[in-house]
């Protein structure tokens, strides 16, 4: 972390064109300053420049130049620059760089991480069941699709996680085969949630299945969970995606 007192401003200055290795400079030259533990870095923009060639570039409405000037900028220590000095002229190309020395009035901070509730289901391993509730994509329970109803009960009994899967062809109890058409959506497919928790959990779930689902099968099965772990989220923070859930197994 950078300290109040002299440091050295960097400055490195390219065309928005310039690849290295096939990538684009500027982006591999942010990666390399990243992965090497500098403070920070920030890449700007120009809107029109030229440069040892003596040929003007600007950006208009009508065409965008890919030969735009661009300048990334960081600040570090002396020690840290001239240990970054000789990788990025070579990265640079044929680009320019520039060193000045500056002083830190006052250096940056880093946001406090705010403290969240540690949720029960942090970390899972060993022994456990799996769920799997089969339904009918047009099933309903008090007007609502029962799948949605049936996923907004679980998160409401802190059921670990659930994911739901659409059949494209089956067949249930009735023998009437269901399928995804080619040229419309059916309304008819088969839906299966599967879910991981404990036993206990599950086996405390089950009456409420039992009053929602009217039409179905539902079954349990033993299952090893080798790893299951997540951060706590907080306040504010996107959510993992779909299907990071312990029941996407």
């Amino acid at each position: 972390m950078l300290q109040a007192g002299k440091a050295l401003k960097v400055s490195i200055y390219l065309s928005e064109g310039m690849t290295h290795h096939g990538i684009p400079t500027y982006s591999s030259i942010i990666d390399f300053l990243f992965y090497r533990g500098v403070s920070g870095a920030t890449v700007l923009k120009g809107v029109a420049g030229f440069g040892a060639d003596h040929h003007l570039h600007t950006a208009s409405t009508v065409e965008i130049s890919d030969h735009l000037p661009l300048k990334i900028e960081f600040i570090e220590s002396r020690e840290k620059v001239n240990e970054l000095l000789g990788k990025l002229e070579e990265m640079c190309g044929t680009g320019m760089i520039e060193v000045q020395e500056t002083t830190i009035a006052k250096p940056a901070q880093g946001s406090k991480p705010k403290t969240a509730a540690v949720p029960a289901h942090l970390k899972i391993e060993g022994k456990a069941k799996m769920m799997r509730i089969y339904i009918g994509e047009a099933d309903k329970w008090k007007d609502k699709p029962l799948h949605l109803a049936l996923v907004e009960a679980m998160r409401a009994n802190d059921i670990a996680g659930v994911t739901v899967y659409r059949g494209i062809l089956g067949y249930g109890a009735h023998r009437r085969v269901h399928k995804d058409k080619p040229l419309h959506m059916s309304h008819d497919s088969s839906i299966m949630l599967s879910v991981v928790d404990t036993e206990e959990k599950l086996r405390d779930f089950l009456p409420i299945v039992d009053q929602m689902v009217e039409e179905g099968l539902v079954v349990l099965s033993n299952v090893d969970i080798i790893k299951y772990s997540y951060r706590a989220v907080e306040a504010g923070a996107p959510e993992a995606p779909a299907g990071s859930e312990i029941g996407s197994a």
